[in-house]
């Protein structure tokens, strides 16, 4: 802000002397609060749609087997306390949940609006994801109506095979169940979780953990609109990551030795 406000200040005193250097100032320092106020409008923007969207999805999903368990009731209510909503927060996130188990519900105009306002960002979409296979594996398991859905709604934000693979072999690794899991990280599914393959080389397996980890770095996820409030699970998310990278690592360690 400094820089632009010197910069301004040196163009104005060059047009017009001193007079000229203080409006120029005034000017980029009106500039610079402007474009912030929209920025972080926008930044806010994302983050309502993005929790409107993760509730009403989440609705949709849990009741794709006929009916909301007790489960899986308790979980969206345990998420309300991790992402530390307040009351307002809460009404809100209760009425988008019911929206979503409405039979009124259009699941596949929810997911346009969603990838329009995050801008189709890879990471983004596939934290939501996380956050929505969290949910229906609450009650232990995920009945094949939930997961068909939950494929319907990778698909409809964009996903490939691949990414969604990865989603729920991360989930696997942090306990969750996806149809024919085991608990605990396998090495096949810590593959998946980086995106390689088994034959990948030790360099190529480090650029894709670090790129990764870049990608899904909690600061880096908050600054493209995902709210404060998921922060934690964003540095969960990394955590599974970086266990797959020391899963493959060690494995390979005493595969050589």
């Amino acid at each position: 802000m400094l820089l632009v406000i010197i910069i301004g200040a040196v163009l104005g005193y060059l047009i017009g002397d001193f007079l000229g250097m203080l409006i120029g100032a005034g000017l980029a320092y009106w500039l610079v609060r402007r474009l912030r106020k929209t920025l972080l409008g926008k930044l806010v923007q994302v983050q309502g749609q993005f929790l409107d969207s993760t509730f009403a999805v989440m609705g949709c999903l849990c009741k794709a087997d006929g009916q909301v368990t007790r489960d899986e009731l308790e979980m969206s209510m345990r998420l309300w306390e991790r992402l530390r909503l307040n009351d307002q927060q809460r009404e809100r996130a209760k009425a988008a949940f019911n929206r979503g188990k409405s039979p009124e519900f259009d699941l596949d105009a929810e997911l346009v609006t969603l990838r329009q306002v995050t801008k189709g960002q890879r990471a983004l979409l596939q934290m939501f994801l996380q956050v929505q296979l969290s949910a229906i594996a609450a009650d232990g398991v995920v009945h094949p109506a939930e997961h068909e859905m939950f494929l319907r709604v990778a698909r409809g934000l964009g996903c490939s095979e691949a990414e969604i693979q990865q989603i729920e072999a991360m989930l696997r690794g942090g306990g969750a169940q996806a149809p024919g899991a085991t608990s605990g990280q396998s090495l096949e599914d810590a593959y998946r979780v980086l995106g390689v393959e088994e034959d990948v080389s030790d360099a190529e397996l480090k650029r894709a953990y670090r790129r990764l980890m870049s990608q899904n770095h909690p600061d880096k996820l908050a600054g493209k609109g995902l709210p404060e409030s998921m922060r934690e699970m964003a540095g969960e998310r990394t955590r599974e990551i970086g266990n797959a990278y020391e899963l493959i690592k060690k494995t390979r360690e005493q595969q050589a030795a």
